[in-house]
């Protein structure tokens, strides 16, 4: 852009940064030499920001008098990338996401695209969704915790969580073949069956896991640092919560008993017994807790997964919209020209739209799908629980110390992946 392009229209000079440094909340005035108000800017490249988060501070003295948060530095453009690509194609790009929990991810997108085409998947392939989207919820919070804990010090425990972590990806590793972008579920089912060697090795890591937790949880919550550095920490009303449209473990923690799984029940969680946990303090401590607490009735409905889970197919038996099995394709005609269209044509919905969500370890997490009957999405939004929930954070911090910032971060757990989509 020309400099004469820019005086004669010199609002352009104006970005979002000036215009926010501008508002009251960032304005820094100076009316005494001995003034110490200053402008922190904090990320996008910090190691507390869980990613390329930015934020802008002013600050008065130690105290932080406003705060803006700057997303976008992880934006790649998934929701219209979408428009290009086959409704499988997209799959894959569900797990760069919340690269946390990339089976939930899958699961929650390949739901809506089913609800999209009216296809229903069989019982035993609900079950297996169920049990890795509970596995994928254990698994992020366990990185939450870790990563809040050695935000304020705790080195010990974050070891701890990561090893424990570690035996989920490996079990991932087991179900199909990946342990970090899963590219599990497929529409209409999953992409493999599990066995009997799966089923045991995931009985061993539930029957282990409680215990192991509760070892890192007696660390942690006899900590008089850690209980000092979280309590009354990052407060936010429970009013503010449900206006700014957070969901999840945040508004869990303030006291609402929000969860799709027992409000809109999807997959077999209604045939499940499980409680939601619920905290009323809305602060970082009450946060910490409901994730603690979710870990465990996690384990529970697992357990339950596997001694109720049924035989038969895991896939829906439509030729012309469920990819066939991939030794199939290699042997029988038909099934080689049914993977040819599907992968080349798509699945061609009817023209309708559809929402899918779950409830994800971050919040609900939803995928609006338009079709226009052609094998590509005519448009794709996804409903990102981490974008929702970073509108928490300007009032999570007012009035808090610098050295809570990183904690309030810690708490509301955020992935950019998700957030800048």
């Amino acid at each position: 852009m020309s400099n004469t392009i820019l005086e004669r229209n010199p609002d352009l000079k104006r970005s979002k940064i000036l215009e926010a440094l501008e508002t009251e909340d960032l304005r820094v005035e100076y009316n005494d030499v001995l003034d110490n108000e200053m402008v922190l800017n904090m990320g996008p490249q910090h190691p507390a920001t869980h990613g390329v988060l930015r934020l802008l501070l002013s600050l008065d003295g130690e105290t932080v008098k406003g705060c803006v948060p700057e997303l976008g530095y992880l934006h790649r453009g998934y929701e219209k990338l979408a428009e290009a690509s086959t409704y499988h194609e997209f799959i894959p790009h569900t797990d760069r996401l919340d690269y946390l929990q990339p089976m939930a991810n899958n699961v929650a997108y390949a739901m809506a695209v089913e609800k999209l085409i009216g296809l229903q998947v069989p019982e035993r392939g609900q079950y297996i969704r169920t049990i890795v989207s509970e596995l994928a919820r254990i698994q992020s919070h366990l990185l939450a915790m870790g990563a809040l804990l050695i935000d304020i010090g705790a080195v010990t425990p974050f070891l701890w969580v990561i090893r424990e972590r570690e035996k989920i990806l490996d079990l991932y590793d087991l179900i199909c073949g990946a342990r970090f972008t899963t590219s599990y579920t497929r529409i209409g089912g999953v992409a493999q069956d599990i066995n009997d060697d799966i089923v045991t090795a995931i009985r061993n890591f539930i029957k282990e896991f409680p215990a192991n937790l509760q070892e890192c949880r007696d660390l942690v919550e006899r900590n008089k640092i850690f209980i000092i550095r979280t309590e009354n920490v990052g407060y936010l009303a429970p009013e503010e919560c449900i206006k700014l449209g957070l969901t999840g473990p945040l508004t869990r923690a303030a006291g609402f008993d929000n969860d799709l799984r027992k409000d809109d029940p999807y997959l077999i969680y209604s045939q499940l017994n499980f409680d939601v946990p619920v905290f009323n303090d809305s602060d970082c401590l009450a946060r910490y807790y409901v994730r603690a607490d979710e870990m465990v009735q996690s384990t529970r409905i697992v357990q339950q997964c596997l001694d109720k889970l049924p035989g038969g197919p895991c896939n829906a038996q439509d030729a012309k919209k469920v990819m066939p099995e991939k030794g199939k394709i290699y042997t029988k005609m038909e099934e080689l020209i049914h993977d040819f269209i599907i992968v080349n044509f798509g699945v061609n919905p009817p023209k309708l739209e559809s929402y899918s969500a779950i409830e994800s370890s971050k919040g609900e997490l939803g995928f609006y799908i338009i079709s226009d009957g052609g094998g590509h999405p005519y448009r794709l939004k996804i409903r990102s629980p981490s974008f929702s929930n970073l509108q928490g954070l300007a009032p999570m911090m007012r009035e808090c110390l610098v050295s809570d910032t990183v904690v309030i971060i810690g708490g509301v757990d955020p992935v950019m992946g998700e957030a800048d989509k």
